[in-house]
């Protein structure tokens, strides 16, 4: 079986943008700036992506202080 499967994140290139600012913790950055650069694309571009696989897989159930 094929480890890239279609719910899988991939890696992809591309985008129109606006400028923002983040702060991460040094060893995420860390993380991701390996990750992109094993893979060819700029820090920013690898974050994007996380956050929109991130997003497009987000558990909408809405959660109280208890949970």
């Amino acid at each position: 079986m094929d480890l890239c499967s279609v719910n899988m994140f991939r890696i992809s290139k591309g985008y129109d943008h606006t400028a923002k600012t983040i702060r991460l913790p040094v060893p995420l950055a860390e993380k991701i700036e390996l990750l992109a650069t094993e893979n060819n694309l700029s820090f920013n571009q690898l974050v994007i992506q996380c956050l929109e696989y991130a997003l497009e897989n987000l558990c909408e159930k809405k959660y109280d202080e208890s949970d």
